[in-house]
């Protein structure tokens, strides 16, 4: 295990999966100024890691996170530089996090409010527990969320519904926030980490160029892109002489199943 933070943040890496936890359980995960701070050096640290196919973020002690840490409140917020300061700091943590190029799969139990929510958003997908409960409550204390906070809410769950979220402060229930689409799957507690585990499994079983690149071609089209550039077309010719290609169809025509290289 290394550690970032003093510990308050910790990777964790098993074969081809490596998992950041949040690790403050005695503040319900509740990150602070050193955690948004560490989150990119984390990312910056897998990402030469090629064996790594997915990211998950999690927290310790039954919670995923329940916002940011309000203690340091009078420190972050004590004038406008510094708020124009931690909001920036927000801001690189959470789009390091949504700008790794490998799946990122939020593990989520118990409370994801606020700022943590804000973290699982940065994620690629959602799986939580079916106790969790999740809200974007910054209306409680007079503040608002950054842009690209709402935008991948608001990509999440559409706009009107991150209106009703923001407005009302409103903690959505695990079905709820399956059937907002702000979680992908929802599961009994005891049945989380295999459901995590073969979610997981099953992403990196696939060939991970091209999941790399669905990432970033989703991401481009959510972004507001309708046509192909040089570059995207380019992409889809890569495949065609590509490790991933020759083995996956080399497999399909052996009906084997393919393992694909690192890539």
């Amino acid at each position: 295990m290394t550690e970032y933070a003093d510990g308050a943040l910790a990777l964790e890496v098993d074969g081809a999966v490596a998992t950041a936890i949040l690790n403050r359980p005695h503040a319900r995960n509740a990150l602070n100024v050193a955690m948004w701070r560490a989150l990119p050096q984390l990312v910056s640290d897998l990402a030469p890691r090629r064996e790594i196919r997915a990211l998950i973020v999690r927290g310790a002690g039954g919670h995923f996170a329940s916002g940011a840490d309000i203690s340091e409140f009078d420190e972050v917020f004590a004038d406008h530089a510094s708020a124009l300061a931690y909001g920036r700091l927000l801001e690189t943590a959470t789009g390091a996090l949504a700008g790794f190029d490998r799946p990122v799969v939020a593990v989520i139990e118990g409370f994801c409010i606020g700022a943590g929510l804000a973290v699982a958003l940065a994620c690629d997908l959602r799986i939580a527990t079916a106790d969790a409960r999740l809200g974007a409550p910054p209306a409680k204390l007079g503040l608002i969320y950054s842009v690209a906070d709402t935008r991948r809410l608001v990509q999440a769950v559409g706009g009107s519904a991150a209106k009703a979220m923001l407005f009302t402060a409103v903690l959505q229930t695990a079905p709820e926030a399956l059937a907002l689409g702000l979680v992908d799957e929802v599961h009994p507690a005891e049945a989380l980490d295999a459901a995590a585990a073969a979610r997981v499994a099953g992403l990196c079983a696939l060939s991970p160029w091209s999941i790399t690149k669905a990432k970033a071609v989703v991401g481009q089209v959510l972004d507001g892109q309708i046509e192909d550039t040089d570059e995207t077309r380019g992409w889809f010719a890569d495949a065609a002489t590509g490790p991933d290609f020759a083995e996956g169809l080399a497999a399909f025509r052996a009906k084997r199943n393919p393992v694909f290289p690192d890539s």
